[in-house]
């Protein structure tokens, strides 16, 4: 396995499930020093740093950046994952509801970066990397307030690129399509018939399957290597061709 980010210190959002300890697993593997921030960073795999964090508490994140920088003296990779997941339509959710998904969803992004800032800007591999959503690019039923938070990140990802490009930080993101992750399993779980459920989340994928953490995090490793370093301001799809391809049904 290639060993490209070998002396290299990434730290992960919700880094501890799903996406995020794949994407971390896989910065280990390619031979990153791996942080990861997570409100329940247990049993971790070995060599990897946990920190309890709350993205949507600064003294929380500013904390967990510390004691990443005290641990591995300094920060070259930030991978901003953490968020959760929001149903419905405009009507379905009230206000306090769309600011707490709006505040862990985009603005723990924000806390994050600003407290990495500092350590990014003296390293000669820094690199941000967003987890958006195929969300941010289609319109989805019922994902009303989720869809509008990773909009915003979608922008967001592309101010930051053009903010810090000239400072030596790249920025860019992924947006994975409906994936096998815990948060999905929950929702298939409560349909009134979760095998139908699944066979049409499956179904509204191109290739035909939910897409695998593994795949996502294949896609943020490549925007995180400095291999990638004239590779800023983009996003990646990774949604089995969801976002670009419109195909005949199967047989036609």
């Amino acid at each position: 396995m290639s060993q490209d980010m070998k002396g290299l210190t990434a730290v992960v959002t919700g880094g501890a499930s799903g996406i995020g300890a794949a994407i971390a697993a896989k910065l280990q593997g390619q031979g990153a020093q791996v942080s990861v921030l997570d409100l329940n960073p247990a049993d971790l795999p070995e060599g990897q740093l946990g920190f309890a964090c709350d993205v949507s508490d600064d003294a929380s994140v500013r904390a967990a950046i510390d004691g990443t920088v005290a641990a591995f003296g300094g920060i070259d990779i930030v991978v901003n994952n953490a968020g959760i997941g929001a149903q419905g339509t405009v009507e379905s959710n009230d206000d306090e509801e769309w600011h707490r998904v709006w505040d862990i969803n985009v603005v723990g992004m924000v806390r994050v970066s600003r407290a990495a800032l500092p350590l990014l800007r003296k390293s000669a591999s820094a690199a941000i990397v967003n987890t958006c959503s195929i969300a941010a690019t289609a319109g989805l039923p019922q994902r009303a307030l989720y869809s509008a938070t990773k909009g915003a990140v979608l922008s967001l990802t592309q101010a930051m690129a053009a903010d810090h490009l000239r400072e030596g930080i790249r920025v860019n993101c992924v947006n994975p399509g409906t994936a096998d992750t815990p948060w999905i399993g929950r929702l298939m779980d409560s349909a009134p018939d979760p095998a139908a459920e699944r066979a049409a989340l499956n179904a509204r994928q191109p290739h035909g399957r939910l897409v695998s953490a593994e795949e996502v995090a294949g896609a943020v490793v490549y925007l995180a290597s400095p291999l990638s370093g004239s590779t800023t301001g983009t996003s990646i799809a990774v949604d089995g061709g969801m976002q670009a391809l419109r195909l005949r049904p199967a047989g036609q």
